[in-house]
């Protein structure tokens, strides 16, 4: 059987990039394979989209790009040129910050925290969210003699949202309250931040209704917090077509109850497991099915009442305190704008029939974690009358494990040694999160796509420069 198709979506510059199926081989001739494409007027649009949606509102707001989404220099650099600020992560996403112009007033460092950060970001002289009372503590230590380090506190623990590793929860608030207070001549409260792992626009309204419960507590201890952070988790757009993701998912379950064709290599259940006839749990691709966009979402949430606000919508409640909203969106602002190109190698045929088509790149390059990706890759093979067929992607690691996709795809005809294969939409951590480099294999190069006059123009990731004609 072959499996129903995914189609990926694609951004229109993407789309007339692949189009140009020479060009795509020059590409790769120039650069090498597998190569990282990403397209900076992409996430300059992307940008747009949520600015827009931020400036109906009459509230103050600042966007900080999460730098850990990707390592792209170009993504880093556009977003400063852009006049946004940025999250960082680590020590080393510090120094890409600063070499990419960033001012220290528009960075903020995030996640946990050892001493040896915390006295980078206070070298460097950045805002600092904190993650935990060892961070706040330690940083009042650590501080020199001078003005206050601005501090924001994540807190976890809200109602109705599964429990978190990161964060102050809200029962040790108090703690932390009384260490600012104690502390306020070197530590200066900007406001309370949190970062949830869901979309649910219902779970992020309660996040704020408790998070403004506290800017009213923080008062009370003399404090002047005026920032709300949200965070990000602003979710992609993955798929072109929901009822062929549907279609898909259906077949899926189908063949492991053992009532169609497997679409499934060896016992990979995709997060799902199988009991008295019947197939349980959600699936590790499930992000895939969403249709909505970041900056759908966004104004969705800033609409959302608020309970115990007279049903007041969010942003109308920013307003009224005279609050400033920051969000940290990464995914959201890489949407759509970088894809990764590898060229086929050979295709086999497995022991148990199934048709292999083996690439020269590694299933960690294109995927982040346990996820297995829900869109079909794109086959750039010439075209023929041949029927479409049913493949598993391989890559090139020894390992029994190194299976690019651990789905049967769809493929409107197979692919011979050479033929591009391209993975849509991989900016957002598919890129940077875990590329495997065993066996002394070399990461991808990362390579910036401009489209000035109606021409494409390839550029080194680490030498564009926004404005550069």
């Amino acid at each position: 059987m072959i499996p129903p198709a995914v189609p990926a979506a694609l951004h229109p510059l993407v789309a007339a990039f692949l189009a140009d199926r020479d060009g795509v081989r020059a590409a790769l001739h120039r650069y090498g394979s597998p190569l990282h494409l990403v397209f900076p007027q992409i996430f300059t649009a992307n940008l747009a989209a949520l600015r827009t949606v931020l400036d109906t509102g009459a509230f103050r707001h600042r966007i900080c790009y999460a730098h850990k989404v990707n390592r792209s220099a170009t993504f880093a650099r556009t977003a400063a040129h852009a006049g946004i600020s940025v999250d960082v992560a680590s020590a080393a996403e510090l120094r890409s910050a600063l070499a990419a112009g960033f001012r220290a007033d528009r960075i903020e460092v995030t996640g946990p925290k050892g001493a040896a950060m915390l006295r980078a970001a206070l070298s460097a002289g950045i805002t600092v969210n904190v993650d935990n009372l060892w961070e706040l503590a330690t940083l009042a230590e650590l501080i020199p003699p001078g003005p206050a380090v601005p501090v924001l506190l994540r807190v976890s623990g809200f109602r109705g949202s599964s429990p978190s590793r990161f964060g102050i929860d809200l029962a040790d608030i108090a703690t932390a309250l009384d260490l600012l207070v104690l502390h306020r001549d070197r530590l200066r409260l900007l406001g309370f931040a949190f970062h949830l792992d869901t979309a649910a626009t219902t779970e992020r309204v309660n996040a704020v209704g408790d998070c403004l419960d506290l800017i009213e507590r923080a008062y009370g201890h003399g404090l002047t917090p005026t920032v709300l952070d949200i965070g990000g988790g602003l979710r992609q757009v993955f798929t072109a077509d929901a009822a062929g993701y549907d279609a898909y998912d259906h077949a899926l379950r189908t063949g492991l109850l053992g009532r169609g064709p497997a679409m499934h290599w060896g016992n990979n259940t995709f997060g799902y497991h199988v009991a008295e006839g019947m197939v349980h749990g959600g699936p590790v691709f499930h992000k895939y099915a969403n249709t909505e966009p970041a900056a759908t979402i966004l104004a969705e949430l800033l609409a959302a009442p608020l309970p115990g606000h007279g049903g007041r919508a969010l942003g109308a409640v920013l307003t009224d305190n005279l609050l400033d909203l920051w969000l940290e969106p990464g995914k959201a602002l890489v949407d759509h704008a970088g894809i990764t190109v590898a060229q086929v190698e050979f295709v086999k045929q497995a022991g148990n029939g199934a048709t292999l088509v083996h690439l020269d790149l590694s299933r960690d390059t294109v995927t982040a974690a346990d996820q297995e990706v829900l869109i079909d890759p794109i086959v750039l093979a010439a075209d023929t009358e041949s029927p479409p067929v049913g493949v598993y992607f391989a890559g090139h690691l020894c390992l029994e494990r190194d299976l690019i996709t651990q789905r049967k795809v769809r493929v409107a005809n197979l692919p011979a040694p050479g033929d591009p294969v391209v993975f849509a939409n991989t900016a957002a951590y598919h890129m940077d999160l875990s590329a495997a480099q065993a066996s002394m294999h070399p990461g991808p190069t990362k390579v910036a796509v401009l489209h000035r006059e109606g021409q494409f123009v390839l550029c080194p990731d680490a030498d564009y420069r926004p404005g550069d004609r």
